[in-house]
């Protein structure tokens, strides 16, 4: 099964979305939204599944990785390097957003008037003291019921370094952790058993209720993004290239699955045990992977950064409001600083965009113009998101010199031992 897992996942999205319309045009509307209501039942529980295992995966492969450095000044330079092309990454992502947004311009001409309906999402700011004190956790077993990552990181960190400064007066723990990172790995592959029909069912829910004629509507917004994407997407994979050179192509295969996982349940959480599995096998080493990964899910949603300005200036687009280029330079500082705080914050990049636009004097409401194909939209951030993290992975090995040639490339389910 293992030879032909991405060929069923490529597969199961066909199907999915055939499946989908057949449901959309044939039924009646509280049919087929009954009939998507069942299939989410399938991706639901799958997400449930993904949950589960988050937590304790994140904590015992940091750890881990923590403690398997060097010592001190090894932690501290891995982690400057990481957050350094984390920071660059961000600069590039909003930088490319507002570009393309400018050129395609996709709200251009609609000019609507300001509306009096509110979109429903939050528009609560993000305060510097929030963000700080969010950093902490009060309680780990708090943090990791909620799958807060960033204060399981910050746990995580303290805990490897500990465990690194006893200099192997602590086996115990170590040895503990390293076994339940196996046994998280091994329950990962069970689970992944199930990403074909849940790539099915995802799909197949979401057509059925919006239909393919909500892509027609918004082509010019959804195509124009996609495509921002795809620059993105090519921007990262040649900073990949630079430091990998002809390997790229089994870089790219070792995350296929990911990424495929990712942009069908629309969550990139859902790649991020197999962006474990997969990364080592490249060549970049555990204990790099353990420790960027987490890091890079709190600070390093290069999709998501990219929609929160290519979005903005949609709304302003689409109302006729013009932002100068003063205005717009310092939308990109603001959402750069913004788009740090949000990790685990459901519909995070709206949200974000919720608090940016009355800063800039922008109808909250012109959020309802993006909801309608907000799902379509989070496919693409999140498999945008896998790629961004998978190449930061990359980077900062190459920078430490250990990247290794890793395994023979052999498409399938994350192994281990």
């Amino acid at each position: 099964m293992k030879r032909y897992f991405p060929a069923l996942i490529a597969g199961a999205m066909i199907l999915g979305v055939l499946a989908g319309f057949l449901i959309n045009t044939h039924l009646p509307p509280e049919d087929a939204k009954a009939a998507a209501a069942g299939l989410s039942i399938i991706t639901d529980v799958f997400l449930r599944l993904i949950k589960m295992i988050i937590a304790p995966l994140v904590f015992s492969t940091l750890v881990v990785g923590i403690a398997h450095m060097e010592d001190s000044a090894a932690i501290g330079r891995v982690g400057i390097k990481t957050i350094g092309w984390f920071l660059l990454a961000s600069l590039i992502s909003l930088t490319l957003g507002l570009i393309m947004v400018q050129l395609l311009a996709p709200g251009a001409g609609l000019a609507l008037p300001p509306p009096a309906a509110t979109s429903g999402v939050a528009t609560a700011g993000f305060s510097l003291k929030e963000f700080i004190t969010h950093l902490v956790p009060a309680s780990i077993f708090d943090a990791m019921a909620r799958n807060e990552i960033l204060q399981i990181v910050v746990f995580s960190v303290f805990v490897g370094s500990a465990v690194a400064a006893l200099d192997g007066k602590a086996p115990m723990i170590l040895t503990a952790c390293e076994q339940a990172a196996a046994v998280m790995l091994k329950i990962t592959s069970y689970v992944m058993l199930l990403a074909p029909l849940v790539v099915f069912a995802a799909l197949a829910s979401t057509v059925a209720t919006s239909g393919l004629g909500i892509v027609v509507v918004y082509a010019k917004f959804v195509g124009g993004f996609y495509l921002s994407l795809l620059l993105l997407c090519c921007i990262l994979i040649g900073f990949a290239a630079l430091a990998v050179g002809r390997r790229t192509g089994a870089l790219l295969r070792n995350i296929r699955e990911p990424w495929l996982l990712a942009f069908s349940t629309a969550t990139s959480e859902a790649a991020y045990p197999g962006l474990l599995a997969g990364l080592p096998r490249f060549g970049v080493p555990r204990k790099i992977v353990s420790f960027v990964l987490p890091l890079g899910y709190s600070f390093n949603l290069d999709g998501s950064m990219i929609y929160c300005t290519f979005a903005t200036l949609f709304i302003a687009q689409a109302y006729g409001i013009d932002l100068s280029l003063g205005q717009q330079i310092t939308m990109l500082a603001l959402l750069m600083i913004t788009s740090k705080g949000i990790a685990g914050v459901p519909r995070a990049s709206l949200v974000v965009i919720a608090a940016t636009l009355p800063v800039f004097h922008l109808p909250e409401a012109g959020l309802l113009l993006i909801l309608g194909v907000d799902h379509l939209l989070d496919m693409g951030r999140s498999a945008t998101n896998v790629v961004g993290n998978s190449v930061a992975a990359v980077i900062v090995s190459k920078w430490e010199k250990q990247l290794e040639e890793g395994e023979p490339v052999s498409p399938g389910l994350p192994q281990v031992g």
